[in-house]
């Protein structure tokens, strides 16, 4: 098995999802300022294994964040859209292959995995067949 590197606290997780991915809520698309405030959003939840590595966060604000609930990332994803958010289907479909590969590398996260393929089966789904 490979190994994981040893992962930054919070706060700096969250600056290097910022520098990775821009200043804005994946889920709505607001832009961040002192009044929509960044948080890390587990794409692959806790509660179903998800690790807290870069490869499984993204940023959202904390509206989004706390709303989600839940959900898991397509069924939000598929809500943004209905309120008529601009949610960056591709910036979450970039963090679920991210991930992907991150527990190839890695190995473990039994929990995660089947998960992970169900959400990236479902994401595969919504995108219209080129």
């Amino acid at each position: 098995m490979g190994e994981v590197s040893a992962q930054p606290d919070r706060a700096a997780r969250l600056q290097l999802i910022l520098d990775r991915d821009g200043p804005t809520c994946v889920w709505c698309g607001r832009d961040f300022s002192p009044l929509v405030r960044p948080t890390t959003e587990h794409v692959v939840p806790r509660v179903k294994g998800g690790p807290s590595w870069l490869e499984n966060e993204v940023a959202a604000c904390g509206r989004c964040n706390g709303e989600r609930g839940h959900r898991t990332p397509v069924e939000w994803l598929e809500e943004c859209r209905r309120r008529g958010w601009a949610a960056d289907e591709a910036r979450l479909a970039r963090t679920l292959a991210a991930l992907t590969d991150a527990i190839a590398r890695a190995g473990g996260q039994r929990r995660a995995r089947p998960y992970l393929d169900a959400q990236l089966r479902r994401l595969r789904r919504l995108r219209p067949a080129a």
